[in-house]
């Protein structure tokens, strides 16, 4: 009898199936990973945007209600776990940032991290400031756009 019968190949089948199976369960055994299903094994780690809140990637579209920079901050922030800061240094920022109008250009963002969107809100005459200790955003004026009133 040749080994090449469909009877033995049968067997080997199951063998080749019983070795991936054990392979797969020894991947189950890791602490750092997961079996989904027969094919798939996740990293059991935290997501980007687990770990770094503002470094997650977002798609943002800002309904018609949000009209200034200021309401788009605060609505890019919404579910992030930051704030706006509100202090007495950052007041006389806030007075010439927030109330700036949202442009059309910026009413649809990403998919982009949102500390860069936050940044895009804010254009390039502001430095986006963060406190991840009390998780808190501020924006200051860069050096070079800081004498125009």
């Amino acid at each position: 009898m040749s080994l090449n019968t469909p009877l033995l190949q049968q067997p080997r089948a199951v063998l080749a199936g019983l070795a991936a199976l054990l392979l797969l369960h020894g991947a189950h055994a890791s602490a750092q990973t997961l079996v989904v299903d027969r094919y798939t094994v996740l990293a059991a780690t935290p997501t980007t945007a687990q770990e770094d809140l503002l470094g997650g990637i977002n798609r943002i579209l800002f309904p018609l209600e949000v009209v200034t920079v200021g309401d788009a901050l605060a609505a890019a922030l919404e579910s992030s776990g930051y704030r706006l800061a509100v202090s007495a240094e950052s007041d006389a920022s806030r007075e010439i940032l927030m109330p700036l109008p949202l442009p059309d250009a910026h009413r649809t963002l990403g998919p982009v991290p949102l500390r860069l969107a936050l940044q895009t809100l804010a254009g390039p005459a502001w430095h986006l400031l963060e406190d991840p200790v009390h998780r808190l955003v501020a924006f200051e004026r860069c050096s070079a756009f800081r004498e125009v009133r």
